[in-house]
């Protein structure tokens, strides 16, 4: 019986020490605070290629379209600019990329652990 009961803890032992980790990347509201050499000011969702170009002046490179051939799949054309890339669906911002940083999240609870 004895040996039984130390096998059960051994046991508990090494599945509880078994777990899951997520990491998240800082809130919203932190990289609003971070310092100003952290932050870099990019284009918002909506803008036109007018505006952005207004703002921020020729990209360094302007890539091709891709897609178009149908309305399911509109053409998307993406602006390099030093230290982010914009990307557009027609003459629209849909979305403004920071290489190496991680988008907001705004919806954790929709985050899940993955195993390893």
């Amino acid at each position: 019986m004895k040996h039984c009961l130390i096998a059960l803890l051994i046991g508990a032992a090494a599945t509880a020490a078994c777990a899951d980790e997520l990491a998240l990347p800082a809130p919203a509201d932190a990289a609003v605070n971070a310092p100003s050499s952290e932050s870099v000011a990019v284009p918002h969702k909506g803008e036109t290629m007018q505006a952005v170009r207004h703002q921020f002046g020729e990209p360094q490179l302007k890539h091709a379209a891709v897609g178009g051939d149908a309305p399911r799949h509109p053409p998307i054309t993406r602006w390099d600019y030093n230290g982010f890339s914009v990307f557009f669906e027609h003459a629209h911002v849909v979305d403004s990329v920071v290489p190496d940083r991680p988008p907001p999240v705004y919806h954790s609870e929709q985050l899940q652990a993955v195993s390893q």
